[in-house]
């Protein structure tokens, strides 16, 4: 049984959404986020990532960054460029990339479910990286950012959104990369109380992006929590800000890898050991990207090449024995190229599939990188059937594109 929560939303004022909806904090270092705010004093990037706007030499996770983002977020309020809302409602956040359109839920999520493991995870977080943004939470008494949820698609979700887009959208807008964001507000109250409802319904939702996010969220409204003698249960901060949307309108895009050297062995001696697990193909220099699962493209010394994996290299009746992230790693970079912790071996990147597969060869060409992987897309069922059955996806398994823009709505504690 899922929570849903309408909740009181600080949000733009129309005119300026475009202005202060940025991109999440962890997309972009400090240096990225100073070139990409610019001159522009409204983007929501001075919240989320402050350290901008202190001097180089400040500790990243120093007590004075995070009052440095509750100082940012405040000017906005007073600047009064962003509004609460009077009432509780749910919203619509829509987004638009290549041609498709998904609609997503904005309303709160509750932290008993990501206590109880209603919500359901796919992969580990970092402790420093959970602190981080739980420090933020504590500090500003706000969830600034929202995070990225799926729920097995539901008809009559589908058919109440499609009634309510019919108007015209708050926020409508295209940024810089492409994406076009459209929100909505849901004010009719028996919209809301349905959708929440259908939302009871559910025995589940799973963190889509943004366990770190989730993590801190939650992690801080159970302390506030236990941190208050007169708890109801009812109060505020027993909710956390989420989009929630439906399993069949999102895509998750390739994430590749690319490796710095051969593990000692020379490129004729790699090719020979990957027979052991792979048919190997030779494709010549033109990109040539993986076209079902279990099929791996490899560029290595300029050329390109097809890798299927053979039979009894995976286990399609295991969540995770079917990822090709599995295959890899246990056919090709632990047992090759001697890589066995993927989250701290400095000799193996990610890239993310937005990116193309051309950023893989460029790397490779550029002698910074000896070999790169292109893998074929997790689906959205792998991903809920590892969630369901409690295992972890490794590192850096899924890329989910466009990401939520942040600054379109805030969730306050109280």
């Amino acid at each position: 049984m899922a929570i849903l929560k309408a909740f009181k939303g600080i949000r733009p004022v129309a005119d300026k959404a475009h202005l202060i909806a940025s991109r999440p904090y962890d997309v972009l270092n400090k240096a990225e986020a100073r070139v990409e705010a610019g001159d522009n004093d409204l983007s929501y990037l001075h919240v989320i990532k402050p350290e901008m706007d202190l001097p180089d030499d400040t500790d990243q996770y120093g007590p004075e960054v995070y009052a440095k983002g509750k100082e940012n977020f405040f000017k906005l309020i007073n600047e009064k460029v962003l509004v609460q809302d009077d009432e509780d409602y749910l919203y619509i956040y829509a987004q638009t990339m290549n041609g498709k359109t998904q609609y997503g839920i904005v309303g709160c999520a509750g932290v008993k479910d990501y206590m109880n493991n209603v919500i359901k995870k796919h992969e580990l977080t970092r402790p420093d990286k959970e602190e981080d943004r739980m420090n933020h939470v504590r500090t500003s008494r706000m969830n600034y950012e929202p995070v990225f949820f799926s729920y097995p698609a539901v008809q009559e979700i589908d058919d109440i959104v499609a009634e309510v887009v019919k108007a015209d959208p708050e926020y409508d807008f295209t940024a810089e990369d492409g994406f076009g964001h459209h929100f909505w507000v849901i004010r009719d109250k028996a919209k809301i109380d349905r959708i929440i409802e259908l939302f009871a319904e559910m025995p589940s939702t799973y963190v889509a992006d943004g366990h770190h996010r989730t993590a801190a969220a939650a992690l801080v409204g159970n302390e506030c929590k236990k941190n208050n003698p007169d708890h109801k249960g009812d109060e505020e901060y027993n909710y956390f800000l989420a989009v929630h949307f439906p399993d069949n309108q999102l895509t998750i895009i390739d994430y590749n890898r690319v490796v710095k050297d051969l593990n000692g062995h020379s490129k004729e001696e790699f090719l020979a050991k990957l027979d052991n697990g792979f048919v190997v193909e030779e494709k010549g220099t033109e990109i040539y990207k993986p076209a079902s699962l279990h099929e791996f493209s490899m560029y290595l010394d300029g050329k390109w090449y097809k890798l299927t994996a053979k039979e009894g290299t995976y286990d399609d009746n295991d969540p995770i024995g079917v990822l090709d992230v599995t295959i890899l790693t246990n056919q090709i970079l632990e047992p090759i190229l001697d890589i066995q912790d993927l989250r701290r071996s400095k000799r193996i990147d990610f890239v993310g599939g937005i990116r193309g597969l051309g950023e893989l060869s460029k790397r490779v060409d550029s002698g910074e990188m000896e070999v790169a992987f292109a893998l074929y897309p997790v689906s959205m069922k792998q991903l809920i059937d590892i969630a369901d059955s409690g295992n972890i996806m490794p590192p850096k398994t899924t890329w989910f594109e466009p990401k939520l823009r942040s600054g379109l709505v805030v969730h306050a504690l109280d």
